[in-house]
């Protein structure tokens, strides 16, 4: 019973360091943004195209610009982040399964980069657009620059983890919790899953931005029966 407990606590303290590894990759990788927050601010500026940002207080241009850097932050530190959970769970693999850990790990870092790139050129500046569009011209957009930069940082980062997708249900098969025919025979469901995530994790739930990020996962979703069956 002693040690079961001593198991657990050793668990935990596995995790808390783990964390603390994944927050000191963000403080230096925030530090180092922190420096270079204008060609930041350029970048996830660019697709306002001509609308500008204001600030109405005092704190908010300090705000603002600490947001640019935790956000890029986050980005810049994911691979370890990932590194960090692969390497917490990989006790709870047997031997075959570890020499995947890297790959998987080389996978996940791609398919995270890949969701950004995405989202910021072909949904990012539709959905803004598209938004602003809602006024109908009878009103003014005056957009804060420290509600736009959260807005557009939680909008890449939520498709950075979308596109996660396949891996998720990989590892799903692996485990043996779904089959790559019981995926297909419940497509109807699945969809409507991914409708109700991607409604979830875009910050402005709209329906065009929904549908622009359901429509990647549900492709995704359908690569990852593929890749499920011939694994």
């Amino acid at each position: 019973m002693v040690d079961k407990r001593m198991s657990i606590i050793e668990h935990l303290e596995e995790l808390r360091r783990r964390i603390i590894i994944s927050v000191i990759a963000i403080c230096v990788g925030a530090s180092i943004c922190y420096a270079y927050w204008e060609p930041l601010l350029k970048v996830i500026t660019k697709p306002l195209g001509n609308h500008k940002l204001f600030y109405h207080t005092v704190m908010e241009p300090f705000v603002g610009r600490f947001r640019v850097a935790i956000f890029a932050g986050i980005f810049l530190a994911f691979p370890i982040i990932l590194y960090q959970v692969l390497v917490f769970i990989a006790p709870a693999l047997k031997g075959k399964e570890k020499r995947f850990l890297y790959p998987t790990l080389g996978l996940m870092i791609i398919l995270f980069v890949c969701g950004v790139v995405f989202g910021y050129h072909f949904v990012l500046p539709v959905g803004v657009n598209w938004l602003i569009s809602q006024g109908g011209g009878m009103l003014e957009a005056v957009l804060s620059f420290d509600k736009y930069i959260a807005f557009a940082s939680l909008f890449l980062l939520a498709f950075g983890i979308g596109f996660e997708t396949p891996v998720l249900i990989l590892l799903l098969v692996k485990l043996g919790a779904v089959t790559p025919q019981g995926l297909r025979r419940q497509w109807r469901v699945a969809y409507i899953v991914i409708l109700f995530i991607a409604a979830i994790i875009t910050p402005d739930w709209s329906p065009v931005t929904m549908g622009l990020m359901a429509l990647p996962m549900i492709a995704l979703y359908e690569l990852s029966i593929l890749l499920a069956r011939v694994i």
